[in-house]
């Protein structure tokens, strides 16, 4: 089904350069190949890359630019919408891509991790999914659905879990309508929910049915042979026949193995961390869509140490760690 999946995109009119090989080892320095996905020019690690070259800095650039001229998902936290959709669609089109949003704004969010936000209301919530959908426009995109909101409903951190899947259902129902949207539900990872059969409950309330799958590995670090049998088992407990997105983009040396570094959780900026497996919309793994880059490598997850920045902040030093583990910085 990754074939199609493939197929699909190219058929889409969003790229008229083939779909680059599968790749099994970590990213290294070589360009890549032309990507279906979207590359946006003006991502964070390019733009400091040529901020790097014109200090001289040129080790610095190129590593930098190890990240910069990948694909990677571009994410929507509040505020209004349409424009911003309608703009990012439009560059991707003209660029011949496919171009991956994820909608993080659901009440609630996070649930007490590191970052706040969310709609202040489920009424709030259900317009902003409407004018997401409003700046599609009938244009092909890959749609990321609010990382950890399923999970965390599934573990009880939310105060109304059938509120919280109502939500999502809606939100599917939406998105699909456009008729262009290929939408993944976020269903976390190996290391979060071990009851798969209450994940795939939770699933089918938050209609997965609707949907084109679910996504796994969303801003973690597992790795994506424990990533792609944790999808079996959901993909069984839901029939067998529904398909799923990993993200790559930071699991090349898979989790710290501990729970907690430098007086911190593990999940938070953990160092000896890197950049995993290139986009691809042919993976060449069973019921797996696409290897995706869906956490922007080098974006803090929270400023969880001293020092650290915000969430969602990129942070230089720690991006040319992932991209290079052990090189100076």
């Amino acid at each position: 089904m990754a074939t199609g999946f493939a197929l699909a995109l190219l058929l889409a009119g969003c790229a008229d350069q083939p779909a680059p090989p599968r790749v099994t080892d970590p990213v290294g320095s070589a360009p890549p190949l032309p990507s279906v996905f979207y590359l946006d020019p003006a991502n964070p690690a390019e733009v400091e890359a040529q901020q790097r070259a014109a200090r001289g800095d040129t080790a610095a650039a190129e590593t930098l630019r190890t990240i910069g001229s990948r694909p990677s998902a571009k994410w929507l936290t509040g505020g209004p919408a349409r424009d911003e959709v309608d703009a990012f669609l439009g560059q991707a089109a003209i660029a011949g891509q496919t171009p991956v949003l994820v909608l993080h704004n659901v009440p609630q969010r996070d649930c007490g991790r590191q970052g706040e936000g969310g709609a202040r209301t489920g009424a709030e919530y259900q317009a902003w999914i409407r004018d997401v959908a409003a700046g599609v426009a009938g244009r092909p995109v890959i749609v990321v659905l609010e990382p950890g909101a399923l999970p965390d409903a599934v573990a009880g951190c939310v105060r109304d879990a059938a509120g919280r899947l109502a939500l999502l259902r809606d939100a599917v129902t939406v998105l699909a309508s456009t008729g262009t949207a290929r939408i993944y539900l976020d269903a976390g990872h190996p290391g979060w929910i071990r009851d798969v059969e209450a994940l795939a409950a939770a699933l089918r309330q938050a209609g997965v049915d609707q949907a084109d799958g679910f996504a796994l590995n969303v801003a973690n670090f597992v790795r994506t042979t424990d990533n792609v049998s944790y999808g079996h088992r959901i993909s069984d407990a839901l029939g067998g026949d529904t398909t799923f997105v990993i993200d790559t983009s930071r699991n090349g040396n898979g989790p710290y193995p501990a729970e907690r570094v430098g007086g911190a959780p593990s999940w938070c900026n953990p160092p000896g961390r890197a950049i995993g497996e290139e986009p691809t919309a042919d993976p060449g793994l069973s019921r797996v869509d696409a290897l995706l880059w869906i956490k922007f490598p080098g974006e803090s997850d929270g400023d969880c140490r001293p020092g650290e920045p915000p969430a969602g902040q990129f942070w230089p030093t720690y991006a040319i760690s992932l991209a290079h583990p052990g090189q100076p910085r």
